[in-house]
């Protein structure tokens, strides 16, 4: 290496940390600069929620209906819940009307049954119907025509419309009650009026029902044959809470 190259290769290092080290000190002027920086606390800044709930009768209600078979045979065992839900489907779908009474399968299942030593020793499965809509005496009527099945359980809930409608309701008496209270406060602490910073939305529902059997003995079943299945609604309860934070003006 020459001595003119030695010269040229100790300039250029020279110049790398040069620049590494204004970097390095731009850096830190501009990092303890920032941490000088300090945003300023609003003032007169208020934190205030305000509820609303509505109560309403549930309008639609599920009734489930169900059977189980066993046997020695996997197939017969099948057909058997086969035929048990087509008959029972023949009944349903002959009353059937939408958003009144609307009828769908449910489980269906077939497992096989072991012995003490871990073999097959027979099989067993059931099989679900399900009754659906607004108009409960035609949906317990219904169901106390279908002689092959029999029911496991209700439940009552607002339907989709109902449940659309009332949390709309609800959230408005919210939003007019949170805004109520953001005059009320204003007003108290001697301000002409306020604006909105802040605000969340957070909804939740309960449904109060009736004592409801969950099973009915196949005995029960046959003794009232043709009888509706005594049902009651109960009602639910949509709560909308409304919170946030209001500058005072």
């Amino acid at each position: 290496m020459t001595l003119s190259s030695s010269r040229r290769l100790s300039s250029s290092s020279s110049s790398r940390f040069l620049l590494s080290s204004v970097l390095a000190l731009g850096l830190g002027f501009s990092a303890s600069a920032m941490a000088q920086v300090t945003v300023p606390v609003p003032a007169n800044v208020v934190n205030i929620a305000a509820s609303g709930f509505l109560e309403v009768p549930q309008d639609w209600l599920s009734m489930s209906l169900n059977t189980t078979r066993e046997g020695s045979d996997a197939v017969t065992v099948q057909n058997q819940l086969k035929q048990a839900l087509d008959a029972a489907l023949a009944v349903a779908r002959a009353n059937a009307k939408p958003q009144q009474l609307e009828v769908r399968t449910g489980q269906f299942s077939l497992y096989p049954r072991y012995s003490s030593n871990g073999k097959i020793n027979g099989w067993q499965g059931s099989t679900e119907l399900v009754l659906e809509g607004r108009d409960f005496a035609l949906i317990s009527a219904t169901a106390g025509k279908i002689q092959t099945l029999t029911m496991s359980g209700t439940s009552f809930s607002l339907s989709r419309d109902a449940r659309r409608k009332l949390e709309s309701d609800v959230q408005a008496l919210a939003i007019e009650r949170f805004k109520a209270r953001a005059d009320e406060v204003s007003k108290g602490f001697g301000f002409a009026g306020y604006t909105l910073r802040e605000v969340s939305v957070s909804s939740a529902d309960q449904d109060v029902r009736p004592f409801q059997p969950r099973a009915m003995a196949m005995e029960a079943k046959a003794a009232m044959s043709d009888a509706p299945v005594p049902v009651e609604a109960g009602k639910s309860t949509v709560n909308v809470t409304v919170s946030g934070s209001i500058q005072l003006r």
